[in-house]
């Protein structure tokens, strides 16, 4: 029998557009021999909806449109469809970036239900979600990592010119400057003299209550996908060559002009120190299901784990299942394999108790 996988997309995070696109490629491209897919959109507002229209639709964000002029009662009535649609479901995907979706809120809540789901459980997700804890892990997991500061917000705002000095004497110029919890480098910023500094860190304040600024490193920048729960698998690493100094969200999502080669263009016992770096910090953080974790190879060769993205972008261009196509697994049967992994963890889970 086909088994019914709940779609979840959109949501309330800064990410919510390109969760969009993600989706569409899910929708686009799962096995229908297999699965039956119930996509559910979260409009930016917060209101849920059973989708039934195009996925051209969902791409040009025209599905958003069926919740204006909706009442209070309609929105409740469709928010428990919604749900009920989730526990008929045998696996929630949620194909939801950033937060309220990547961070372990959405996690915590099919935990609640009971309902198996794909992707990294409540604690990795959070934790690899905040990148200054993730940071703590990493650096206690024995993970290089490039040298970095971080402030809470009220701190920041209490006495700016404190905190600034002690980025400038423990980092230098120039540096990056990044909320601590969103993704898709929102907020990111780079400062090259003390008023960019004071400029990015305002910007990213508007974004996050935790603000972490790091060292520049003059580096390449590699990805590794990593797919499974207990003995995961690392695909071979591939490169993102950015098309202007640092690879931002307008180039992300936007202008695309960057490009990625894989497998990336370095020797091969740097590409197998990154695919056991990457299974070491997917261990550390206890995730599941699937992740793409991002490294920098520096010009005298040594190797920094940058962070790790534990809902990856999921387009059929997407770099995360762009590597595991080279490995020999196609965009459809990855999506099988990580939604099994997910029904393959909710077993286990079950066994033990």
């Amino acid at each position: 029998m086909k088994k019914k996988v709940a779609l979840l997309f959109g949501g309330m995070s800064t990410e919510h557009d390109i969760s969009c696109v993600s989706v569409c490629g899910i929708l686009e491209n799962i096995d229908r021999r297999k699965f039956e897919t119930v996509p559910i959109g979260i409009t930016k507002g917060g209101a849920w909806i059973v989708y039934k229209g195009s996925v051209e639709d969902i791409k040009t964000l025209k599905w958003e449109e069926k919740t204006v002029g909706k009442t209070a009662s309609d929105c409740k009535k469709e928010f428990n469809e919604a749900m009920s649609e989730i526990l008929d479901s045998d696996i929630v995907f949620p194909m939801l970036h950033g937060k309220f979706g990547e961070d372990g809120t959405a996690q915590g809540m099919f935990e609640m239900l009971g309902k198996p789901y794909v992707g990294c459980r409540v604690l990795a997700s959070s934790l690899a979600m905040d990148k200054v804890y993730a940071k703590k892990i990493f650096d206690q997991s024995g993970i290089p990592q490039c040298k970095y500061v971080w402030i809470n917000r009220e701190d920041y705002e209490e006495d700016k010119d404190k905190f600034i000095k002690k980025a400038i004497d423990a980092l230098g110029f120039p540096c990056f400057v990044k909320p601590a919890n969103c993704g898709s480098s929102v907020g990111v910023g780079k400062a090259n003299d003390e008023k960019e500094l004071r400029n990015a860190l305002d910007t990213a304040a508007s974004f996050d209550r935790r603000l972490l600024v790091e060292e520049y490193v003059d580096a390449r920048e590699i990805e590794c996908a990593v797919l499974g729960n207990q003995r995961p698998i690392a695909a071979t690493p591939g490169e993102i060559v950015p098309s202007k100094e640092f690879y931002d969200f307008e180039d992300k999502y936007k202008t695309g002009t960057s490009y990625c080669v894989i497998p990336a263009k370095i020797q091969a016992d740097k590409l197998e120190t990154i695919r056991k770096l990457a299974i070491d910090a997917y261990k550390a953080l206890d995730c599941s299901g699937l992740s793409r974790v991002d490294f920098f190879l520096c010009k005298d060769g040594r190797i920094f784990l940058n962070e790790i993205n534990t809902i990856p972008g999921f387009t059929q261009i997407s770099m995360y299942p762009k590597l595991f196509e080279a490995e020999g697994i196609p965009y459809k049967e990855l999506i099988t394999k990580i939604i099994e992994a997910g029904l393959d963890y909710d077993k286990e889970i079950k066994e033990l108790k």
